[in-house]
């Protein structure tokens, strides 16, 4: 067992000397060290940054299409803030492109379905159509195929205020609430963002509200043909058979609609209803993320909810803690990542050498305990008898804790000393096990769910998005081995040895990994470095050395690495884009994980993010490095740029020095003693 190294404070000019430590056995760098000086000034940041019981959160951007769809529920409910709705127009109006479109991220080509929305959202607010902008943008849609060439979501909400047939959106029926979970199709075969935006939507399709609106309000300009003669959108696809199967069910669902009898559809109505209510239940709204909460708010009021209904007056609310206001612009955030930024800037302070006993950081270590999840959710479903204990993304979800929150949170309290405290021990176990006992069949993690790969479902006409189900992907699992690998466990551990198999088998020919939930390939390969490098894996080994070779060899010439949202749509592209702070810190730690520290990419990505550190310690990217769902919902997650690169700064200082980061310290230690684990069966 390797002795602990003690640790003494480190001084820095202009720094806080009870903040940060180094150990003394080594020289402590000079003050006026470039890297230093940029932690320092990095870390004094976030401090100011911090909330008063310790936590952090970052607002978190996505496209115009939900502060236009917020636009809209104001209509629908009938409680426009016209001020604000001038806000959000303001905004709208910056975000156009220059060919009159609206894009889906920073820099990116405009897509139809957004453009519609900020069209329609802006017509609302009272807009002309003879203004340039607006002229633009109508030509630009009806060049692209025009209005009726919009996804789902967008011709349900048109549908709704009377812009098209309810007809053109693909057969929903709430009936679905009863089908069995043998069925090839049923709720729990589908992922839980998609759950929880689809049962409040059935009861939705099964009212078919159409608010009535100006006829100067109305998007009809934007239409190849008169929208009123719109009937089945979607169409069948050459050699797409399963696909056009389920387009078949679908004109026989709708034909069949009419004659479905009362008594079915209103007990299917009701048991909508009280799912949608049961899920409604904490402040955070239903699943934490807009679509959900816009779409309950919409299904409680077509059931005839009251305005004091605890259920609808609790969502109204969780939707207005997603509104970032300004003197000039508003806009709505999908949802709110306060466990996430809080974990990440944790993780970065602490690999920085900010001092774990430091007040602060010890108050940062107590919140997440504060959220951790002990009530079953609807993970329950395919895990049986699994006890809970894991986090999830948002203030309060506890229906939806999350894999990639939970792990990154247990590392986070891992750096920084929580398993010192005996008092601590058993919640940190009970979310090593809930994180155990949700690994897939094939070795890998998924985000939320167990055994949620039903891919075929991605070809039904509603799920246009293709992101129906949640199945294992690379990313989260290696966050699963780094995690395990951290509190001792090595590649013969079980759970670990059939990731790492899941690993290589996903590994991309050009050597990356695909990043589901980061843009995108050098996300995925920071990841899986991560990982491998935490478990020893030999960096010898052909697989890895790919994956190194080609980190290397997509760094820009400026030193940063930077990769565009367009990759998801032309893999051919992976690896490359305009150098961001996130992303060229997401190479180095990957670099660095498998003993690349010393290497001139590594020496230049640090030089990169030392120069382009701003003057009040941060960093700013503006292209988008998150990713909802790839290929139509990408997110500007704004803490990136501020966390990820104190990390890796913190760990090139810490490396270069021959010191071993404090995972391995923890490592060196031996597992760390949280108690029985769960029986590992076949899954």
């Amino acid at each position: 067992m390797n002795e602990r190294i003690e640790l003494v404070p480190q001084v820095l000019t202009g720094a806080r000397t009870d903040i940060f430590h180094q150990p003394a056995v080594h020289a402590l760098e000079p003050a006026a060290d470039p890297v230093q000086l940029a932690m320092t000034r990095a870390a004094q940041a976030m401090f100011l940054r911090q909330a008063d019981d310790g936590h952090w959160r970052f607002d978190l951007e996505a496209d115009a299409t939900i502060p236009s769809e917020y636009l809209m529920l104001q209509y629908f409910f009938g409680s426009v803030d016209a001020q604000r709705e001038q806000r959000i127009a303001s905004y709208l109006r910056r975000t156009q492109l220059e060919n009159g479109s609206w894009p889906l991220y920073h820099g990116g080509p405009g897509d139809i379905s957004a453009t519609v929305k900020a069209y329609f959202a802006l017509k609302l607010a009272g807009e002309s159509p003879d203004a340039p902008h607006m002229e633009q943008a109508r030509h630009w849609v009806r060049a692209n195929g025009g209005a009726e060439h919009c996804n789902v979501f967008t011709r349900i909400a048109l549908a709704m205020f009377g812009q098209m047939p309810w007809e053109c959106a693909p057969a929903m029926p709430v009936e679905i609430m009863f089908l069995p979970k043998w069925w090839f199709f049923n709720l729990s075969k589908v992922s839980y963002w998609s759950r929880c935006v689809i049962v409040p939507l059935l009861i939705i399709y099964a009212k078919r509200p159409v608010v009535k609106l100006k006829a100067e309000q109305g998007v009809r300009e934007l239409f190849i043909q008169p929208p009123e003669t719109l009937r089945n959108i979607d169409k069948f696809k050459p050699g797409k058979w399963l696909a056009n199967t389920f387009l078949l069910i679908d004109r026989a669902l709708k034909s069949i609609d009419p004659y479905i009898p009362s008594v079915i559809r209103d007990g299917a109505v009701r048991r909508a209803e009280k799912w949608t209510r049961e899920h409604t239940k904490g402040v955070g709204g239903i699943g934490g993320i807009y679509p959900a909460m816009a779409n309950a708010a919409v299904a409680l009021k077509l059931l005839g909810a009251a305005p004091d209904d605890p259920d609808l007056v609790r969502t109204l609310a969780a939707i207005e803690g997603l509104v970032v206001e300004s003197k000039q612009e508003t806009w709505v955030q999908p949802c709110v990542s306060p466990i996430w930024d809080t974990c990440l800037m944790l993780s970065a302070l602490t690999e920085a050498g900010t001092n774990p006993e430091h007040p602060r950081i010890k108050q940062a270590v107590e919140w997440p305990f504060d959220q951790q999840v002990f009530v079953p959710g609807d993970w329950c479903d395919q895990a049986k008898g699994l006890a809970p204990g894991g986090w999830a993304f948002q203030y309060e979800n506890d229906k939806y804790p999350d894999i990639d929150d939970t792990g990154m949170v247990l590392m986070a309290l891992l750096r920084a000393g929580a398993h010192d405290n005996p008092h601590k021990i058993k919640r940190l176990n009970q979310a090593v096990n809930w994180v155990l006992g949700l690994q897939n069949k094939d070795g890998s993690w998924g985000a939320f769910d167990i055994g949620n790969d039903y891919t075929y479902l991605n070809n039904i006409p509603f799920a246009d998005h293709g992101a129906l189900v949640d199945p294992g992907t690379a990313d989260l699992t290696a966050r699963c081995i780094e995690l395990l690998a951290m509190l001792g466990y090595d590649r013969q551990f079980p759970p670990i040895a059939r990731a790492v198999e899941f690993l290589e088998r996903d590994q991309d020919p050009s050597g990356a990994w695909y990043g589901r939930w980061g843009v995108n390939y050098i996300y995925g390969t920071w990841s899986v470095l991560a990982g491998l490098g935490m478990i020893g894996e030999d960096v010898n080994k052909p697989y890895i050395r790919k994956a190194i070779d080609w980190l290397k060899g997509c760094q820009n010439d400026d030193g940063g690495w930077g990769e565009s949202c367009n990759t998801y749509d032309d893999p051919l592209l992976k690896g490359r884009g305009e150098s961001t702070a996130a992303q060229t810190a997401w190479a180095l730690l990957g670099l660095m994980a498998v003993g690349e520290v010393h290497s001139p990419q590594v020496r230049k990505g640090v030089d990169y993010l030392v120069r382009h550190q701003q003057d009040n310690g941060e960093w700013h990217d503006l292209p988008y490095t998150g990713t909802g769902f790839p290929r139509v919902f990408y997110l500007r997650y704004y803490g990136y740029s501020r966390f990820f690169p104190l990390w890796a700064l913190g760990t090139y200082a810490r490396l270069r020095r021959g010191l071993p980061t404090r995972q391995y310290e923890v490592v060196a230690q031996g597992p760390i003693d949280l108690g029985p684990l769960p029986v590992l069966d076949a899954r």
